[in-house]
This record gives C-alpha cells, structure tokens and sequence, in this order.
C-alpha cells in the first residue's frame, strides 16, 4: 500500500474507531447489567413495601351464648340456733357435720329454777280452782234462797261477782302456767328444718344465758340445708335483659375440673346495683351429690339468648390509634381502609364488634401497625385467607371470659 500522509491519516481513524467501540463495548458490558440489576432492586423494593395481609369475613354471633360469671354459694335456709330460757347446758346430740332431721333433738339445758317455777305456779292454780269452785257453789246457793226471798238482793250480786272475780284470777293462773310450761319446753333445743350443723358453740356444763337479761345472746348450733343451694351472681347491665328466670345455668369449681352442677336462674332483684352496675341474680341448685358447699366460690354458666346482633373478628384485627379503635377493611384496588368500630363482649381470641362493620366486608386479620388508610396492599395466598375467614374456629362453641 501507498505510504503517503492520507492512507496513513486513514489508518489512524479506523484504529481511533475501533478502540473506541472496544471501549464502548467494555463500558456498556458493565453498565447494562448494573442499570438492570438496579431497576430490579428498585421493583422488588417497590413490592415489598406493600404489606401482604390475609383477610376474612366477620362471623355472626350465635344467638344462644354461655356467660361466666363469678358466683357464692349459700344455703338455701341457713339458721342460728340460740337459747330461750337460762340454765346449764345438761347434753348435747350433734356435733357439725351432724344431719338432722326436722324436730331432732340438739341439747339439753337444766333449768331447774323454772322447773320450780312452774310448780308454784301449778299449785297456785289448783288453789284458784277450788275457790272458784266455792264460790260458784256459793252464788248457785244464793240465786236458789233469793227466788224465796230469803237473802237480801245485795247478798245476790256479791256472791255472783266473787265467782267471777274467782273465775278471772284462774284464767290468769292459768295463762302463767301455760308460759313457764313453753319455757320448760324451750330446755330441749330441736332441729326447725332438715340440715347440716355447721357449727357448735357450746358444751356440757356451760351457762346458756338466752339475752332476756341484758348480757350477750349467745349461738348455740348452726344449721344450714345444703339439700338445695342458692347460688347469687352479679350479671353485668350488658346481659341484664338476657338474663331472665327460666334459664339454665350450669356451675363449675375449679377443685373439680370437668365437673358441671345444672342449675337454673330463678329470680333477679329487678334492679342495677349503682356502685357496679350490675344486676343480683339468685341460681338454684339441688345438690344431690353433697359435693357443693355454702360459701364456696364458683362460676356460674349462664345460657342466655341475645337479641344482639353482634359479629366476631379476631383481636389481632384490632388497631388503636390516638383518634379512636379501628379496624382495616379491603377496598376497591386492594386499598386498605380504616374504619371506626365499637366493641361488646371481649371473648379472648375474639371480640365482638356491635357497630362499624356489615357481616360482607373484607377485613384485614392481621394489619400492621404502619398501616394508613388508603395504603396499598397485597392478599397472601387465598387458601389461608379463606382458613381464617372463621375468627373463632366454630362460633357456636366460643365461651366469654
């Protein structure tokens, strides 16, 4: 080839040329890659910064419930048993725990002062009989001698009042012995109804003293009977209407798990305790089994049939902020929205919702706490979140706390 200035400036160029693609060619072969991987990166952060959240339809509430309710057992009759006359007790036949039947004989008290009362006043009435007797056979005597005009008139009427004055002092008489022969009988203390004894307080030889004296009126026995129990419970305002005579209640005690005692709500006190708001309610039960005992401690399980509508969501559902509690709700576009609620019953797991959602909506079970309203969302896999459209599991089975 010619070598002259213009083949080699040529020359020069097409080597300019190809090094520069070379070096075009090295540049772009890093580059590429890198604008890639960061537009990549920029779209896998874009996605993931939308929260993936499962969702689920509330559940409507069961109609018929159970409440726990905490709950003191008492017997239904409970008695002390305390002295009428003064004296020394001379026995005793029961101990606590004894059962008795009504009329049993409990102790014994020796009086014997007005043992001794009651003869004089015995004595006092034979001898107001037999001057009565007289004198009803002197006024006889008189009317018979005054049809012959034998005695004055005035003779008459005072023969006839006597034996009236007579008869009223044997009527009195006779009324105080009727009274130390009741308290003769208060000496023997009886049973008044069938039940347990519950407690003892006194023993041979002490001195009974019944209070007519002005000193301390003493308890001798206790009786409580346990046959039939009542069992008082303070129902919340929210179930007060619910809670009407009829229903079942069951009672259970934590010292025999597994164990129910049916029973049923027999009466309410009408009206809201102010101080708790709550409502007195009397469960009775028949203890056939002796196992339930006056003033211990139980739950009483109320059936109650709410006329409510109420619907369930889990309480992971839940979100508190400063401007009240919310729930998140699917919009259209997977957009999240928060929507005010009102909660009822708090049932642990789950919560009762009283206003702020229809039974349709979407919610979001498990929300973030950075969630906004409006944010955009992402749904995890439909199998899961059609799992956790049931909050509760089986609501029919959901027992409050």
């Amino acid at each position: 080839m010619p070598s002259n200035p213009a083949w080699r400036r040529l020359r020069f160029v097409l080597l300019a040329v190809v090094l520069i693609a070379i070096v075009a060619v090295v540049v772009l072969s890093g580059i590429l890659p890198r604008l890639r991987a960061r537009q990549a990166l920029r779209e896998e952060t874009n996605r993931s910064a939308v929260p993936v959240v499962t969702v689920g339809h509330p559940q409507r509430e069961a109609a018929a419930e159970e409440v726990v309710l905490p709950g003191n057992i008492q017997a239904f009759i409970d008695a002390p048993i305390y002295a009428r006359t003064s004296g020394y007790l001379k026995k005793w036949y029961a101990d606590i725990g004894t059962h008795v039947k009504e009329g049993q004989l409990l102790a014994d008290i020796e009086a014997p002062e007005v043992d001794q009362q009651l003869a004089q006043a015995r004595a006092d009435l034979s001898t107001g009989e037999a001057n009565l007797k007289l004198s009803q056979i002197t006024a006889a005597r008189y009317l018979n001698l005054f049809k012959t005009d034998s005695v004055a008139k005035q003779d008459v009427d005072n023969a006839v009042q006597d034996a009236a004055a007579k008869s009223a002092i044997v009527k009195s008489q006779q009324a105080n012995v009727k009274r130390l022969e009741e308290l003769v009988s208060f000496e023997r203390i009886y049973a008044p109804f069938d039940g347990v004894v519950t407690a003892r307080n006194t023993d041979i030889g002490q001195l009974i003293d019944p209070g007519s004296s002005g000193g301390p009126n003493r308890e001798l026995f206790h009786i409580a009977s346990v046959h039939k129990l009542r069992v008082f419970i303070n129902v919340p305002q929210t179930y007060s209407h619910d809670a009407v005579p009829g229903i079942k209640a069951d009672l259970t005690l934590p010292e025999l798990p597994g164990r129910r005692f049916p029973g049923t709500l027999v009466r309410t006190a009408d009206a809201m305790e102010p101080a708790t708001r709550t409502l007195l309610t009397e469960v009775d039960v028949v203890n056939t089994t002796g196992l339930l005992f006056p003033g211990a401690y139980t739950e009483a399980h109320l059936k109650i049939r709410s006329n409510v509508t109420a619907l369930l969501i889990p309480a992971t559902a839940l979100i508190f902020r400063s401007e009240g509690l919310r729930a998140a709700i699917l919009g259209n576009g997977n957009h999240a929205r928060l929507v005010p609620i009102t909660l009822g019953r708090d049932f642990g797991a789950n919560v009762e919702v009283v206003s702020g959602l229809s039974q349709d909506a979407s919610v979001i079970l498990t929300p973030p706490d950075s969630l906004v309203d409006g944010e955009m969302v992402r749904i995890a896999d439909r199998r899961k979140s059609t799992d956790s459209q049931n909050p509760s599991g089986s609501s029919s089975t959901s027992k409050p706390r």
